[in-house]
């Protein structure tokens, strides 16, 4: 029997509800997936088993076609491996609910694309802090539930990591979630901008409790960071000046109308920010980072990228790109690849910030990278080419 990954989540937003989705759908279809992975592979070598001891190759140019996926199998875990054991929320909609319907609760608005059965995971009531914004507070109602204590549920439940999927600005109930990790003994992936991996005062507490974490703040499958990093390298590589650039985003959601609130954006910008300045060798003037709410779109995401330059005799060159995506399926497709990371490096008895699954997944690593020296560091921590 193939070994699970027991995992809970702080925030039943729409990025836990894609996820929970995902994860089902790659369930419900494993055989045809599978199947498909094996008919499109073109070399037998640096491969790995999955449970049904097909083999999967996980390199570029051989890995499955048309799965949604980096890879299916990344370190002998596919998508299927992921159990989710407990949740954690404040708003009235989804607090004491199955897992498998507070998903679905409002102010959720994500597409549907699975049907998910009745997983035996309620959700609980966790502390608020500072968790709810002021534009937040105005949508949704919150429990009258009692807090739970989530250290003692994390242990009851033998999770092994904690997805932190809290909304933008939430820095006291991220760190109180850090704590709780640290005391539970659990691995923390913290999806969101506020600095965790990425500090060192909290990589140094993780590593003396021989804990692993992750982060800092998602970087989509294919979302506008990662188009951004990658089109900005490719200048500084091509040898084209960048003179200056801007990223502007646009949603519908929950998470658009919560950074609503100006104040609680300050480590969303130096995270979108840093992400893009990193990747050129001089100053480029830049500005990045939320722009509106939108309502109708829903849980779709707008990006607008612009990138102005000169190259060769001194001649501007200017790209124009819109990117629209469904926001919490792109969150959603990197996570999977963070899990698994994560769950590798607690296979391994590695503690302390996971600096190649950070520089892959995350928009504000400990270490920042171009996206294909971090993918390939990210392969090389999974094959156990390297322990960081």
């Amino acid at each position: 029997m193939a070994k699970k990954i027991r995992v809970a989540i702080a925030g039943v937003g729409n990025c836990a509800s894609a996820l929970v989705q995902g994860i089902n759908y790659y369930r419900t279809n494993r055989d045809d997936i599978r199947v498909k992975a094996v008919d499109n592979l073109s070399s037998k070598t640096n491969t790995s088993n999955n449970e049904s001891g097909l083999a999967v190759n996980y390199n570029d140019q051989n890995r499955s076609n048309g799965l949604g996926l980096t890879a299916y199998n990344l370190g002998g875990y596919g998508p299927c491996d992921v159990e989710f054991v407990a949740a954690f929320d404040v708003i009235d909609s989804k607090v004491g609910k199955d897992l498998s319907e507070a998903i679905f609760a409002e102010p959720n608005n994500t597409v549907i694309t699975s049907h998910v059965d009745k997983m035996d995971v309620k959700v609980q009531k966790a502390e608020v802090l500072d968790g709810i914004g002021d534009h937040y507070q105005g949508k949704v109602q919150l429990s009258n539930n009692a807090s739970t204590d989530v250290a003692q549920t994390l242990k009851d439940t033998h999770a092994e990591i904690l997805l932190n999927y809290l909304p933008v600005g939430s820095r006291e109930a991220t760190q109180f979630y850090a704590e709780k990790c640290l005391e539970s003994g659990v691995c923390f992936i913290n999806a969101i901008p506020v600095f965790i991996a990425s500090s060192p005062d909290w990589q140094q507490a993780f590593k003396s409790k021989g804990v692993p974490c992750a982060g800092d703040d998602v970087m989509s499958q294919i979302g506008a960071t990662v188009l951004h990093k990658t089109l900005a390298k490719l200048f500084v590589d091509r040898g084209v000046n960048i003179e200056e650039t801007y990223q502007l985003n646009i949603g519908g959601d929950m998470d658009f109308y919560n950074m609503l609130d100006e104040d609680r954006l300050e480590d969303k910008r130096i995270s979108k920010t840093s992400a893009v300045a990193a990747m050129a060798p001089y100053e480029v003037p830049m500005r990045i980072g939320p722009s509106d709410y939108v309502s109708f779109l829903k849980n779709d995401k707008i990006s607008y990228i612009y990138l102005r330059g000169k190259y060769f005799g001194n001649i501007p060159v200017e790209v124009d790109v819109k990117l629209k995506v469904v926001d919490a399926y792109n969150s959603a497709g990197i996570m999977i690849d963070a899990i698994r990371g994560a769950k590798v490096a607690l296979d391994r008895n590695i503690s302390g910030s996971l600096e190649s699954v950070s520089a892959y997944c995350f928009k504000h690593p400990p270490k920042q990278m171009s996206y294909n020296q971090a993918k390939k560091n990210f392969i090389d921590f999974v094959d156990g080419k390297t322990d960081i």
